[in-house]
């Protein structure tokens, strides 16, 4: 946190040594430090468990906690529009995110809602909550209402885990919501988004084998113009499902911007295998090709605040060495306007071992960047000897890991550190525009090419598509006066141009009235 500089006056007819303002002292160095907090593990169950945890942050130097709020789609809080779960926490009226923000607060930590997005339930046992996306749109639901994700082969389930078709719009709007929701009705900091991909377990490790739901193949028939079943490996199906990706991360930014435009949005990079530099760029990494996310496409984009990445390597195998090196080197250089920050996996690795990759991570890169700090995974496992090991083994390396991260002439974290600042939403030199394009009768223009064209001011022309339920956004736009244009398609009349003005700091709506279908 960011020091009060106080300035003192003296009295008149004070000695001139009181008269002298007092220093103030230097502001601590941005650098983000972090634990995630898993929820599968205690840690804010309780009260108890909290204010434990919140002194072991502190005990590290840390200055935020990335806490598992949206386990799978039940929530450790009262009143978010997902159903609070079902796990042992202590009864309500308990709510972990409340308790976790006031004594986090009050500690000086950063709190920031884990969110996952397209995990859906694991259990053979169902939630209890009939309201649970599981239980209304998993097996037992049909057609558009079905929201699972469907491999090309037929699979839903993998063992119990289910998964969310990101593609259905029902379900995006609806997770959308659920994170507005926690936004308006929390005080935290930030939210950080997991799971935001296409699931593992495919084939292959160069593309996808999911997106194969009614829904998904429907709508990018709709899209393309094409009757058949793409393969896994179809180039225009691979970046299709990749912007469905895309697109809710944009809508999941921008819905946050209009409940609190100073709540960061956080996501949790994949990092699978070698880097760009081993495998032959970006676009052949298991990152972009095989689980679809396009991490660094966000951070170009400006729709994500702070790439969280999982950049879990053993230190002591040679070849998982150089995996980390080459990640750590790609986030520090590829931040852009934007932060990218290494988590590393404590489980993997023992405590020099996972020092040393503190200090490698925050070593410049040949270009001098470096990346904006370090996240711990996880708080529950802090070292390898602590994975397999009992509740006094963990509190014993736990306490480890902050002797030797904050003690000694070297250590990493010795002084204290404040979460690196967000100049693009503290001091906004850009704005933001969305809309949603919808035929009278309510139906969503699905796949609608909207162009943003600056008439006075602005910038370049740019371009999205709407999505299933018809919405579509521009991130850090110039200010000035756009038109927006709209690719309306067939039978389908109205005004195709609209006009916005864009302010910095603001999100700008595009005014258009409901469209009409010819008969």
């Amino acid at each position: 946190m960011a020091a009060l500089v106080l300035a003192v006056t003296a009295a008149t007819g004070a000695a001139p040594a009181a008269a002298a303002a007092t220093a103030a002292e230097p502001a601590p160095p941005e650098q983000w430090r972090g634990y995630w907090v898993d929820a599968f593990n205690e840690g804010i169950y309780t009260p108890a468990q909290v204010e434990e945890l919140v002194g072991d942050a502190l005990e590290v130097n840390a200055n935020a906690l990335i806490v598992q709020v949206a386990r799978r789609y039940d929530c450790f809080c009262n009143r978010a529009d997902y159903p609070r779960t079902d796990a042992a926490i202590a009864p309500a009226p308990y709510d972990p995110l409340d308790e976790v923000i006031e004594q986090a607060h009050a500690a000086g930590l950063e709190v920031h809602a884990w969110v996952n997005f397209g995990t859906l339930w694991n259990s053979a046992t169902p939630p209890r909550s009939p309201e649970h996306a599981f239980n209304a749109h998993g097996p037992s639901a049909t057609g558009a209402d079905r929201w699972l994700n469907k491999r090309v082969d037929g699979t839903e389930l993998v063992g119990n885990n289910s998964f969310l078709d990101p593609a259905n719009p029902a379900a995006r709007d609806y997770v959308v919501g659920a994170i507005q929701s926690i936004v308006r009705e929390y005080d935290v900091d930030g939210i950080n988004l997991d799971y935001i991909r296409y699931p593992d377990h495919n084939s292959t490790t160069t593309h996808s084998d999911w997106g194969y739901s009614e829904t998904s193949l429907a709508r990018f028939r709709a899209a393309t113009g094409r009757t058949d079943v793409p393969a896994p490996s179809d180039a225009q199906f691979t970046e299709w499902r990749r912007e469905q990706i895309t697109s809710i991360v944009r809508r999941i930014y921008l819905g946050i911007f209009e409940i609190d435009p100073t709540v960061r949005l956080t996501n949790d990079g994949i990092t699978y295998g070698f880097g760009p530099q081993s495998v032959g760029g970006w676009e052949r990494t298991r990152t972009y090709a095989e689980v679809l996310q396009d991490w660094r496409g966000w951070l170009d984009e400006g729709i994500i605040d702070t790439v969280v990445a999982m950049n879990y390597k053993r230190e002591w195998l040679p070849d998982q060495a150089q995996m980390f090196a080459e990640w750590n080197e790609v986030l520090a250089d590829w931040q852009g306007d934007r932060q990218a920050v290494s988590g590393p996996a404590l489980y993997l690795n023992e405590i020099d071992d996972s020092v040393q990759q503190v200090r490698d991570l925050l070593t410049p890169t040949a270009a001098g960047n470096t990346v904006a700090g370090w996240s711990g995974y996880s708080y529950a496992n802090p070292s390898l000897t602590a994975a397999a090991g009992s509740p006094a083994v963990k509190d014993a390396e736990r306490a480890a890991l902050a002797a030797a991260l904050t003690t000694g002439p070297d250590a990493p974290f010795a002084a204290d550190a404040a979460v690196p600042s967000m100049p693009w939403k503290e001091d906004p030199t850009t704005g933001n525009v969305a809309g949603t394009l919808r035929l009278r009768t309510g139906a969503a223009l699905d796949g609608v090419t909207v162009t943003l064209e600056p008439v006075l001011g602005g910038g370049e022309t740019r371009t999205q598509v709407s999505d299933g339920s018809g919405w579509f956004g521009f991130v850090d736009v110039p200010p000035g006066v756009y038109l927006a244009r709209y690719d309306l398609p067939d039978r389908v009349v109205g005004a195709p141009v609209g006009v916005v003005r864009v302010r910095a700091g603001e999100l700008s709506p595009t005014r258009t009235p409901p469209f009409i279908p010819l008969p």
